[in-house]
């Protein structure tokens, strides 16, 4: 059996040996989340243009661009996610590259796209060989294929790292995540709001861990559309997760911040600018602000349902019912 660095290795000579005339990122639920940060790099770093997808709505819309010349990067964590083994099978009848990220090998994603990549996952799992840590390993190396440069060789040793930095900002964020957990342990309705790279696992929180596992009412609200329509919703007691991002949309997230702090006594803030960046150089923190973000929520979503009494794995539909 491949390595993970084989099958990694295989992938990107794939992509690099296509015209990867464009790149698309399908999923559902987290695992959609987990690709919009990527975008958002490739988007700053490569011309290439590249989208996001929810699976379901990829297979249906059939995006006209989509063919031989495009790279499909899937994922789905068990691999049997079925609108995603649908995106991967429409992918490869139209010619694509398609790369599928997947906890288990020889699943139906895994089988249905051309090339995998098995990531690690768990408490105990290095964070390097995670899905969010293999996702940027991909990105990395195919950024460092296209046009050589040691920022991309930084990032890719600081990748290395991610168990060790995470850890650190957990451990600085311990008492705000169980004071978050307390404090809106009652509360049935929490949004949550940031911008750029950030925005993918705000939208998770959200979506998976306040919805989904926590039966809690919740919205992703983007930054930048806060004052197009979500601003008129806010209230003295109507509580909000700010993440604040260090990529160039950060102004995004000031200014909400600021709107929201005027009339919102419920309002948390994770700032990017307050992280340990210890082994991160200052010019890849923009990117590497959603690893830690990513890992933070989940430790505040931990905490609110210890308070809750409300495991984060118990689900009323999911996995119990055809839907």
């Amino acid at each position: 059996m491949e390595t993970r660095q084989q099958q990694l290795e295989r992938a990107v000579q794939a992509a690099l040996a296509s015209k990867m005339e464009n790149i698309y990122f399908v999923a559902c639920g987290g695992s959609m989340a987990l690709f919009l940060p990527a975008q958002y790099i490739l988007d700053r770093e490569l011309a290439t243009p590249s989208f996001v997808y929810t699976a379901n709505e990829f297979v249906h819309r059939e995006p006209k661009g989509l063919g031989a010349d495009s790279v499909v990067v899937l994922c789905s964590h068990s691999g049997t996610t079925p609108e995603t083994v649908n995106a991967a099978k429409l992918a490869r009848e139209k010619g694509a590259i398609t790369i599928a990220f997947s906890n288990e090998v020889g699943s139906p994603l895994w089988e249905a796209a051309e090339y995998g990549i098995q990531y690690d996952w768990g408490p105990e799992s290095d964070a390097a060989q995670s899905n969010v840590g293999m996702l940027f390993k991909l990105v990395f190396n195919i950024l460092n294929a296209k046009a050589p440069n040691e920022k991309y060789e930084r990032a890719l040793n600081t990748i290395t790292k991610l168990k060790d930095i995470l850890t650190r900002n957990k451990e600085q964020h311990e008492e705000a995540a169980k004071a978050f957990g307390s404090a809106y342990k009652r509360e049935p309705l929490i949004y949550a709001m940031a911008s750029g790279s950030c925005y993918g696992p705000t939208y998770a929180f959200a979506a998976c861990l306040l919805q989904e596992m926590q039966w809690v009412h919740s919205n992703a609200i983007h930054s930048g559309e806060y004052f197009h329509g979500p601003f008129e919703v806010t209230d003295y007691d109507v509580p909000f997760v700010i993440v604040k991002g260090l990529d160039e949309t950060r102004p995004l997230d000031e200014r909400a911040e600021a709107f929201c702090k005027k009339f919102s006594e419920r309002v948390v803030v994770i700032d990017a600018a307050e992280f340990d960046w210890t082994d991160v150089g200052e010019d890849l923190r923009k990117y590497f602000a959603y690893l830690i973000v990513n890992g933070l929520l989940r430790q505040y979503a931990d905490w609110l349902a210890e308070h809750r009494g409300h495991p984060l794995s118990v689900r009323r539909y999911m996995w119990k019912m055809e839907y």
